[in-house]
Parts: structure tokens; sequence; C-alpha cells
């Protein structure tokens, strides 16, 4: 990993004047709980426990706490004999998960190097088995609590949703699980209507109005609850507890950890161009000009619209960037 990964966001500081932080979840095989604590606890300089069950803390690390845990639902909400049952079978087809605290982009490439040798390790990620649909998820913090700084990369994201499935298709396995569906197409088109700059109750509305799933490459969930708890309450949120926060929680990034072409930069990269794209007011305007032309009328053959996209972004310059 070189010093040059992990490209500063267009807005690298919050608010307040410091440094933006990006949580991370990891989710992989081939390795126990217990295992990964360990590697954690020596690479990292922390203190490894047992928690409950099968659950590992590793605390005090260079790079904060780190929870490690197998990714399923019926970890918590399960009676014991169901969860014991889940825990069994699960290890053949879901993944551990490794949670860090907010990082600043130091932090982010520590943790990359802390990849590299879990993978040296035996790490396995989405491409070593077909029943393997395994993700790494980014929790972006929020530049400001500012409307243009919410609404506009919202807005950038959902224009380039189809775009960046077809340039970075989805593992079968993951895609047939109901965590990353596409944003539905009405709700794109309203945000078009709204624009980039739209007052954020408009967009929570509008989002509101079209989905309350946590289940989207982009849930915006979070974000919307931590800043208008009178417009969405968390109790809403469907497929899974919604947790306040303001970051955004980008859930389409895969993870092939077991694949040394593969790094947590290369993933970092798809919300580096969502944001690049958001801070352009005139790309902004292009993008969502060609979308309206591309989905609207009668298209027997498709749309184009991926094909239009992918020209656009090449003559900016940034798909270059994004697939570095």
């Amino acid at each position: 990993m070189t010093r040059e990964a992990i490209a500063p966001l267009p807005k690298p500081e919050n608010s307040k004047g410091k440094p933006r932080r990006t949580g991370v979840e990891i989710e992989f095989a081939g390795l126990t709980e217990e295992r990964i604590a360990r590697i954690a606890a020596d690479a990292l300089d922390g203190k490894a426990e047992r928690v409950e069950g099968n659950d590992w803390k590793v605390s005090g690390t260079k790079i904060g706490d780190l929870q490690i845990y197998l990714d399923i639902f019926l970890r918590k909400e399960a009676d014991n004999a169901l969860k014991e049952f889940g825990l069994r079978i699960g290890r053949e087809v879901i993944p551990v998960e490794i949670v860090t605290d907010p990082l600043p982009r130091e932090g982010l490439l520590q943790l990359s190097d802390f990849i590299e040798l879990l993978r040296s390790e035996g790490a396995e990620g989405t491409g070593r088995s077909p029943l393997y649909g395994f993700g790494l998820h980014l929790n972006i913090e929020i530049a400001s609590d500012e409307a243009e700084d919410i609404v506009r990369p919202l807005l950038a994201f959902a224009l380039i949703e189809e775009w960046m499935r077809s340039t970075w298709p989805i593992e079968m396995t993951r895609e047939l699980l109901p965590f990353t569906a596409p944003y539905p197409r009405k709700l794109i088109a309203d945000l078009m209507t709204l624009g980039p700059d739209a007052t954020l109750e408009r967009a929570i509305a509008t989002y509101r109005k079209h989905t309350l799933s946590r289940n989207h490459g982009l849930d915006m969930l979070p974000i919307f609850c931590e800043l208008r708890p009178d417009l969405i309450d968390p109790k809403e949120g469907k497929g899974g507890t919604v947790s306040p926060r303001p970051a955004f929680h980008f859930r389409l990034p895969d993870c092939r950890i077991d694949d040394p072409n593969w790094s947590l930069d290369s993933e970092w990269r798809r919300w580096w161009l969502v944001e690049k794209i958001a801070a352009d007011r005139e790309l902004l305007d292009r993008l969502s000009h060609e979308w309206r032309a591309a989905k609207g009328g009668f298209h027997p053959f498709g749309d184009k619209w991926v094909e239009t996209c992918d020209g656009i972004l090449k003559e900016t310059g940034l798909l270059e960037a994004a697939r570095a």
C-alpha cells in the first residue's frame, strides 16, 4: 500500500476543521474470530479479549478498538438453541466481520496494511466460493450538516449507481441477498427534479416517500435520523436497526481480501468518485441532463445510460482515477 492510496476527499475536513473519519466493516471467511483477534493484537499492539460467546474485542490498538464477530442476525436475536445451530451452519456461508472505530486517513492506511496481513494468514473473500457474498462497508463522516454536503453526494451516487454496478459487478450470492438493492428508479427521478440545491427537508421527504429500507448500496437513514429525527424515526427503518450517526453508510463495496490485486484503496475509490462528482456542480448538472435523456421515452434495446455515463466519466478523467 503506497502513501498515495486513500486519496483525500474533495472536502477532507469536517465543519470543525478536523479530518473527516471513516468507520470500516469488513466481511470475510477463512479465519475464526479468535484467530483474527490474536493477529490484530500482535500486529496493532492491542489487547484481545472474548466478550460474549464467540464475539471478540481488541482494545487499545494503533487504530482504536476492533469488534470481531460472526456476522449473523441470529447472534443477538435468536434463543440459544437456534443461535447455536445458526453459528454451526453459518461458518460455511456467513462471514466473520471486523468493525473499526472511525479512522482518519492514516488509520485507513494502517488498516489496509492489516488487511494485507490477514490475506497472508488465509483470509478468504467473495471470489473463493460461489456461496460467499461478502462486502466491505464504509461509514464516511459527513463534511457538515449543510444540505449541499448531504444532498449532492446522495444525488451523485443515485446518478452513477447503475454504472457502478455494471463496472464493478456484485458477486451473485451477495446480489441475491437483501442487502444491496438498487435505488428505486422513481426515487432517482425525483432526486433529479429536486436538484443539487434541494433543502435537506425536501430530500428526506423524497427519500422517505420511496424507501425506508436500509438495504441499499448507499443507506441514508443513519444521517437522516441523526440530523432530523423529527422527520424519520430510527424505528421506521426496514431491514435492520438504524443507528443514527452523521456518516454515509456505503454498502456497495466488495471484499475480495484473498485477491492480491484488491485493496481497501480500490474500494475507497468508489466513494471518492461519488464525492468528486458531488463537488462539481457542472458535472452534476450534465449527468442529470443525460440521465433524463437516457431514461425518457421508449428504448427497445436498452437505454444506454451505462455507456453514456462511462463516456462522460472517461472524458473528465475521473474514470481512470477511480480505477487506478
